[in-house]
């Protein structure tokens, strides 16, 4: 039986070889939006935007992904405030840490503290560190600041078997639900934060200046804006007045950015509140709020407060190796309690303003 297509002669494939090996290979361009599967987490909530990893991708590392899609990234966060990367290859604490100053550049330290944290690696922290029982309230990271980051990002490396979720909600939302008159107080007086170190609620001065030098504290009040006072003790207070509203610098809207409602003695439940009110005046508590003339938050608007973040709640259960974006002027963020072992880390980066970090 004789083949039907028999081979070509040794000389003719020698030079058709040469003729391929001459060529030039062309670069093959992929997108990275061809790289991923994109769209709205939750079908009724415009955010967070969900960005995973394509089925015909299959695993991707995501120190390398953020490295060549940091402009697609960066347009998704500035159009939807949050951003959930899903079902990537995130390489723990130190793929995290890439990531971010892939994406952000220069990781910032948590200074000024407010609540207890631990490092877990150069510029990462663990979430705040308080008892799994008790649920965080929405806040905006360091709006009790004159200065704070305008970029944080969350990595969930062990969800929590029941709870825990960290709760989203749009600033912008926030205000506009706020009464008139509530809005426009706080917007014309600001809020006056009023802290008292050490003694039974807040930090040690030292933990929340991260040094044991009372010079040193004094210069970093100077430098922050904070009026400070010692007492016959060692105890430290200070005052400061901050922003209530303040103006998103790329899209130039207005955003509720404060923690009147956090720092209010109110906060803490009306039992351990009122006890606390029976045993120290306001000027001595842990921690408190007022307008910043100096005059009482009433209740009713704490509540109002209270209820604008309630009704622009979102809520997600965190998977294994979630990780999550925000604009922190334009997404306040919380903590739900949780059952369990639970293990999320944060890293936080663009100062802002500028000129006081």
């Amino acid at each position: 039986m004789t083949d039907s297509n028999p081979a070509p002669p040794a000389d003719q494939v020698q030079a058709s070889l040469a003729g391929l090996r001459g060529r030039q290979r062309r670069p093959v361009h992929v997108q990275q939006s061809d790289l991923v599967e994109e769209g709205p987490l939750l079908a009724d909530r415009p955010f967070p935007h969900l960005v995973r990893p394509a089925a015909r991708v299959g695993p991707m590392d995501l120190p390398s992904y953020c490295d060549g899609a940091r402009e697609l990234l960066m347009a998704r966060l500035r159009q939807h405030g949050a951003v959930l990367l899903r079902g990537f290859a995130v390489g723990g604490v130190a793929g995290f840490e890439t990531a971010l100053r892939r994406l952000f550049g220069e990781l910032l330290d948590y200074s000024y503290r407010s609540t207890p944290r631990s490092l877990v690696a150069s510029r990462i922290y663990t979430s705040t560190e308080y008892p799994a029982d008790r649920a965080i309230p929405l806040h905006n990271e360091m709006s009790y600041t004159r200065s704070w980051p305008r970029k944080i990002g969350f990595f969930c490396m062990l969800p929590a078997e029941q709870g825990g979720a960290t709760p989203i909600a749009d600033s912008r939302g926030v205000l506009r639900r706020l009464s008139p008159q509530v809005r426009e107080r706080f917007r014309a007086q600001g809020v006056l934060y009023v802290r008292n170190y050490g003694k039974h609620l807040d930090l040690p001065w030292q933990d929340v200046f991260q040094t044991g030098d009372p010079a040193e504290v004094e210069r970093l009040c100077r430098h922050l804006g904070l009026d400070f006072t010692w007492g016959e003790d060692g105890r430290l207070r200070t005052r400061q007045v901050c922003q209530a509203v303040a103006l998103h610098p790329d899209t130039g809207e207005e955003v509720w950015f404060n923690q009147a409602h956090l720092f209010h003695v109110s906060s803490l439940g009306e039992e351990l509140a009122a006890m606390l009110l029976a045993a120290a005046s306001d000027d001595d508590l842990p921690r408190n709020t007022c307008f910043g003339d100096g005059s009482a938050i009433a209740p009713a608007a704490l509540a109002e407060i209270r209820a604008a973040f309630a009704a622009e709640t979102i809520v997600f259960p965190w998977q294994q190796d979630d990780v999550l974006l925000l604009d922190n002027m334009l997404i306040a963020h919380g903590r739900e309690p949780y059952r369990g072992a639970r293990r999320v880390v944060v890293g936080m980066a663009e100062p802002w303003p500028a000129d006081r970090a």
